[in-house]
């Protein structure tokens, strides 16, 4: 996750936008906010990758499961746990991204 706001410059991103013709993507999606993920998609962003907040969904399902039972082994318990959670994320990034039903 980033330390501090990141700055997007929109007007830059617009300005290329309109100089090419390929599909844009964000590197570095992870705690942006959903406001600003929205104002880059308007200005050619096809594409945004939300790599570390998946990890970190997938590592708090993991230490919830943990945290209420410090003796389970079984990675399936454990793994399922972190399963929904990134899950539940997606669906929400899905939603903010304008992307529902255009799989």
């Amino acid at each position: 996750m980033y330390q501090g706001e990141p700055q997007i410059d929109l007007r830059r991103l617009t300005e290329i936008q309109q100089l090419v013709s390929v599909p844009l993507v964000l590197h570095g999606g992870s705690g942006l906010s959903d406001t600003m993920i929205k104002e880059t998609i308007k200005r050619g962003i096809c594409k945004v990758n939300y790599a570390t907040e998946l990890r970190l969904a997938y590592s708090n399902g993991v230490k919830e499961v943990i945290a209420k039972d410090p003796k389970v082994i079984d990675p399936k318990k454990y793994g399922l746990a972190g399963r929904e959670k990134v899950t539940a994320l997606v669906r929400q990034k899905i939603k903010v991204c304008g992307s529902i039903n255009k799989a």
